[in-house]
């Protein structure tokens, strides 16, 4: 019985409200429902639909604009990454590290240094030399710096590459004496034959009938090489300059040694300038 009554049937609206006032307030109420709930689905229904079918609708107009306008003002080209690694500085361009190998193990060792004599405020501490009590008790070995490594095994910071080329940079001052002198290639009379296969005599000297011992300074390096060459006793302007020219055009000789390590050396070597009868 109950699901045949309806609520808002104007029958049974007349028969509640019989005797009261039906200009406002529920009878009103009642009496519009049928109108707001219509209303309201059919919002209900729009908002649905909108929401269902909105986003085809956009995507669908949003990709035709880009299309358009790129049809319109850019041109599609296909790209080679090798011409654009071209362009770009070599400084910006990523690329994969090679993997770094770990540290070799040192070889303890304990510096030899040249005996040099110099004020105490000049000496740093790693350049003081060690004690022979200091040699005699340690158990590493001589070498060229002190490192702190293993007694029984390791590399020798004298064998590194790293090393050598430090060494090989570092600036040392000639030595006026040395264990081992240095040697031209052949010995003292290959060197004279040298020097007077390659000699010039200057024509004005040869012409003024001008000769003498020239005494030439100059400066055998650690690597064999020859520079810094400096007239010690001087004959003639254009023998003077002779010398020299002789001396920098002199092969490479067997460098000076001190403590078996080459070294720096000075060397004085008297030239004779006779002239050409």
């Amino acid at each position: 019985m109950a699901k045949d009554i309806d609520l808002n049937s104007p029958k049974w609206m007349d028969l509640i409200f019989e005797g009261k006032n039906r200009a406002y307030g529920a009878y009103v109420l009642r009496n519009e429902s049928s109108d707001r709930h219509l209303k309201a689905l059919f919002i209900v229904l729009i908002v649905g639909l909108a929401v269902v079918y909105l986003p085809g609708i956009i995507s669908g107009l949003i990709p035709e604009k880009i299309e358009e306008v790129e049809s319109e003002n850019y041109v599609v080209q296909e790209v080679n990454m090798a011409d654009i690694e071209k362009e770009v500085p070599e400084e910006n361009i990523i690329r994969e590290m090679n993997p770094v190998p770990p540290p070799p193990v040192m070889k303890a060792t304990v510096k030899l240094t040249t005996p040099v004599i110099a004020p105490d405020e000049e000496v740093a501490d790693e350049d003081l030399m060690a004690t022979q009590d200091e040699l005699t008790d340690t158990k590493a070995s001589i070498s060229v710096a002190n490192v702190e490594g293993s007694l029984t095994e390791g590399t020798d910071i004298a064998d590194l590459e790293d090393n050598k080329v430090i060494i090989q940079a570092e600036e040392i001052e000639p030595f006026d004496f040395v264990e081992t002198d240095p040697l031209f290639p052949g010995g003292m009379e290959a060197l004279y034959k040298w020097v007077e296969k390659n000699m010039k005599y200057p024509k004005i000297a040869a012409e003024q009938g001008i000769g003498g011992r020239v005494i030439i300074r100059f400066v055998v390096n650690q690597d064999g090489s020859v520079d810094r060459a400096t007239i010690h006793k001087s004959v003639d302007p254009s023998i003077d300059a002779e010398a020299i020219r002789i001396i920098s055009k002199m092969p490479k000789w067997t460098p000076g040694e001190n403590n078996g390590r080459a070294v720096p050396v000075w060397y004085t070597l008297p030239l004779l300038f006779e002239p050409p009868r």
